[in-house]
C-alpha cells in the first residue's frame, strides 16, 4: 500500500559522538557531534555537562516527543559508558536510541540511517554495543570517506576534512536535519526512504 510505513519506537536519546576538547572540535571524528549541535541550535537547546552521565547533555521537546540529546566526553573509545548511563537511568531501550557518527564506509556528500550491525571498526560503536548488550539501536552514518590505507585511518579521522569534502559533509548533515522530525517520531522508514533517495 503506497504510503504505508511501518512505525518504529519513538526515538528518546540521540547520541552525537564525537572527541570532547578544542583541538578535535574540526576533526572528521566529530561529525556526530556537529549533527546535535545543529539540531541542538535548531531548537534553542543548551548543552549542560552532566558528570552523572559522563557527558553535555540537552533535552528537547521535538514534534511533542521530549528527546535527550548527548554528546559524551568520554573519548570516543568509551561513548558507550555515556550512553549506557543515560539509557539505564531513563529507561530508553536500544530501539528508542538514534547514535550519529562518522562513517568511512561511506564518501563524503553520503548519510545513511540504519538499524543494528556490526561497528565496522568503529570504537566508539563498538563500546556502545558492549555497554548497551545489543547492536540493535539506529545509526545516522555521516561518510566522511576513506583514507585508502588502514594504516592512516587513525591520522585521517583526527584530522580536518579538505574543503570540498567539509562542503559535501555539511550538505548531508543538512540532509539528515531534514528528516530529523520523521526520525524523532518513529517513522524511521519513511526517513531513509527520503534520505537515502537524495
Amino acid at each position: 500500500m503506497a504510503g504505508f510505513f511501518i512505525m518504529s519506537e519513538p526515538i528518546r536519546l540521540i547520541a552525537g559522538l564525537g572527541n570532547p576538547g578544542r583541538e578535535y572540535e574540526a576533526t572528521r571524528h566529530n561529525a556526530g557531534f556537529w549533527w546535535v549541535d545543529e539540531l541542538a541550535r535548531l531548537q534553542n537547546a543548551n548543552f549542560k555537562a552532566d558528570g552523572k552521565f559522563h557527558g553535555l547533555i540537552a533535552k528537547v521537546n521535538l514534534h511533542g516527543h521530549e528527546v535527550h540529546l548527548l554528546k559524551p566526553q568520554t573519548f570516543m573509545n568509551v561513548s558507550g559508558r555515556s550512553v549506557g548511563a543515560l539509557a539505564l537511568f531513563y529507561k530508553i531501550l536500544p530501539d528508542q536510541i538514534l547514535v550519529v557518527h562518522d562513517e568511512l564506509d561511506l564518501p563524503p556528500g553520503s548519510a545513511k540511517l540504519k538499524l543494528g550491525g556490526g561497528p565496522g571498526g568503529h570504537n566508539g560503536l563498538k563500546d556502545i554495543v558492549a555497554h548497551l548488550g545489543t547492536k540493535d539501536f539506529w545509526r545516522l552514518r555521516v561518510g566522511i570517506g576513506h583514507p585508502g590505507e588502514r594504516d592512516q585511518v587513525v591520522n585521517y579521522v583526527l584530522n580536518a576534512p579538505r574543503k570540498e569534502e567539509q562542503g559535501l559533509i555539511e550538505e548531508a548533515l543538512q540532509r539528515a536535519q531534514d528528516v530529523a522530525p520523521l526520525i524523532i517520531e518513529g517513522k524511521l522508514e519513511a526517513a531513509m526512504l527520503k534520505l537515502h533517495s537524495a
